[in-house]
């Protein structure tokens, strides 16, 4: 199943649950579905952020670090 096939599905049963009580499988699948969601936008958002590079006024290039606290 491609992302756009689960964000489908994921309102497909947000749409159900709406109208309807969603069974305990369907709750289940919503839940899984979702934190697929999720966890897809914070892999592409960190794969974007560790690609970033800052130029420093000397030309250099510097990868940027996490900060802490």
């Amino acid at each position: 199943m491609n992302m756009q096939e689960r964000i489908n599905r994921i309102n497909e049963l947000y749409h159900k649950s709406q109208v309807q009580e969603l069974t305990l499988e369907e709750k289940e699948e919503q839940a899984l579905l979702r934190r697929e969601y999720v966890d897809n936008i914070r892999g592409n958002l960190r794969a974007q952020l560790d690609s970033i590079r800052v130029e420093r006024p000397d030309g250099t290039l510097e990868k940027l670090e996490k900060k802490n606290g």
